[in-house]
C-alpha cells in the first residue's frame, strides 16, 4: 500500500474537492522520516513524549472542526496513520450550512495557530484538517522543548468502498505489528 502512495506525483487527485464529505486515510510523515514519536517493541508503538503529543492532538481535531468524525489512527516512530471522515455540514450554532456561510456566534476557533471567528469558515478541506493538526503538534512540542518536524506533504487516500474501509482500518491497528516490513521502517532503520 505505501509503495503506491510513494509513486504518486500530484499530492492531492486534480479531480476531486477535498471538502467533499467522505472517508479519507491519510499518512503523514515526520521530517526526514526521523524516528521522533518513540519506538516499536514486541509489536507495540511505546511514544516519546513527542510521540504522545502527536497521538493528544489527533483527538483534538473533530473539537476544532465539528464536521470531521475520526476513526482508526496510530501514531508509528515517524509517521501517523489515520481515517478522517468529513460528514455534510450541518445547520445550527457554530456550524457551516450548505451553501458555504456559517451559522454560528462568533466563537474563535483555536488550533491552527490563527484565529477565525466561526463566520469566517467555510467546509474545511482535507488539507486545511491535516495542517492544523500538523501545526497544534509542532506548537506544543516546541512549547515543551521537545523535537518535532513534519514533511511539507501528506498522503492521502479517498476510500471509495465499505471493503477498502475495513481493509485500510485493518492495515492501521496491525501497523505496529508489521513495523518490520513497513516501507518506512527501511527508511531510516
Amino acid at each position: 500500500m505505501m509503495q503506491r502512495l510513494k509513486n504518486r506525483k500530484s499530492p492531492r487527485a486534480k479531480w476531486w474537492d477535498y471538502s467533499t464529505p467522505a472517508a479519507y486515510f491519510v499518512t503523514i510523515c515526520t521530517k526526514n522520516r526521523l524516528h521522533l514519536f518513540g519506538e516499536i517493541r514486541n509489536g507495540k508503538m511505546q511514544y516519546s513524549p513527542s510521540g504522545i503529543i502527536a497521538n493528544i492532538m489527533w483527538y483534538e481535531i473533530k473539537n476544532h472542526f465539528p464536521c470531521v468524525e475520526l476513526d482508526e489512527f496510530v501514531v508509528m516512530p515517524n509517521h501517523v496513520h489515520g481515517i478522517i471522515i468529513i460528514k455534510p455540514p450541518v445547520v445550527g450554532t457554530g456550524s457551516v450550512v450548505g451553501t458555504g456561510h456559517v451559522v454560528g456566534t462568533g466563537h474563535v476557533v483555536v488550533g491552527t495557530g490563527h484565529a477565525l471567528s466561526l463566520q469566517q469558515q467555510t467546509q474545511p478541506t482535507l488539507s486545511t484538517i491535516v495542517g492544523s493538526y500538523k501545526s497544534a503538534v509542532t506548537k506544543h512540542c516546541n512549547r515543551m522543548g521537545f523535537p518535532s518536524g513534519w514533511q511539507t506533504r501528506f498522503y492521502d487516500v479517498i476510500i471509495k468502498s465499505e471493503a477498502d474501509f475495513y481493509r485500510i482500518q485493518n492495515y492501521i491497528i496491525q501497523n505496529p505489528e508489521n513495523w518490520e516490513n513497513d516501507d518506512l521502517f527501511k527508511e531510516n532503520s
